[in-house]
């Protein structure tokens, strides 16, 4: 099993230059060729946070992953594009090798006052408990690196490579043993499940994803995260080789953390 370094490791390790934040990421955290999407787009996000200020929560993030990222140093160059008086907007560009490997855009916004009620998603219902949900087991070789971080308990959908013939996946995941706060924390989390067209498969198939839009509903978003989360993946249409999915993450308290569409490569 690959020596596992923390998120919160590569954090505390990263070298701050004038715009730019250079994290060095290790195998533990690949997924294929290249590193796990959700940890690059939180990483930006703390790239983001370096250059342009923590003050301001997150509200949307988009990502669109161009190329493999390397194990090693890799380059998160930001640029404040404009910052006025409620939002920030924010562009990260990730270098890896010299390439340019991802490029993500941070909308960040200080909380306002409105006449509008508050209003929150509901809270759709899930056929299984996290006590009765089947506990995936990481396996050497069949799932990817990066899963050692998490804990996932399957609650519905078909199990990957299963055969199955649904489109939807409900899961509860978490972090395992790290303190890291709530608004990277659901950044990670809404990218960490595989799609849900690979349970349609009954063998092994490669998928990446090309672009991906979240929006972030966080409350106390840099109070550290723990418990157990939930997320339901849907897949709303699917062909030429490309899916399209959209993604509800659920805090442990019961809250909508993010809304999430991704567009999905499925090669096979």
């Amino acid at each position: 099993m690959t020596q596992l370094t923390p998120l919160s490791q590569l954090l505390e390790q990263r070298i701050q230059d004038t715009g730019c934040t250079i994290f060095t990421l290790t195998p533990d955290w690949t997924q294929g060729r290249t590193m796990f999407g959700g940890l690059l787009s939180a990483l930006a996000v703390q790239a983001m946070r370096d250059v342009g200020g923590a003050g301001w929560p997150l509200r949307a993030l988009q990502t669109n992953f161009v190329g493999p990222v390397a194990e090693g140093p890799v380059y998160f160059r930001v640029q404040v594009l404009r910052e006025g008086k409620n939002v920030r907007q924010v562009k990260c560009m990730v270098e890896s090798a010299g390439e340019v490997a991802g490029i993500m855009v941070g909308v960040f916004g200080q909380s306002r006052s409105s006449e509008l009620p508050a209003r929150s998603a509901p809270v759709a219902i899930c056929e299984k408990t996290l006590e009765q949900a089947v506990r995936l087991p990481f396996i050497p070789g069949m799932t990817p690196n990066f899963m050692q971080h998490f804990q996932m308990h399957w609650a519905e959908g078909g199990y990957p490579c299963s055969g199955s013939d649904t489109w939807k996946t409900k899961a509860y995941l978490r972090l395992k043993n790290d303190n890291i706060d709530r608004e990277l924390c659901t950044v990670m989390l809404t990218d960490a499940p595989p799609t849900p067209t690979l349970s349609r498969f009954n063998r092994m198939v490669m998928c990446s994803s090309v672009s991906w839009s979240l929006e972030l509903r966080v409350s106390r978003p840099l109070e550290p995260a723990s418990g157990d989360w939930r997320i339901d993946i849907d897949t709303k249409a699917c062909g030429e080789g490309y899916t399209n999915e959209v993604a509800t993450l659920w805090t442990p308290e019961g809250e909508a953390a993010a809304f999430g569409t991704q567009v999905v490569a499925v090669y096979g």
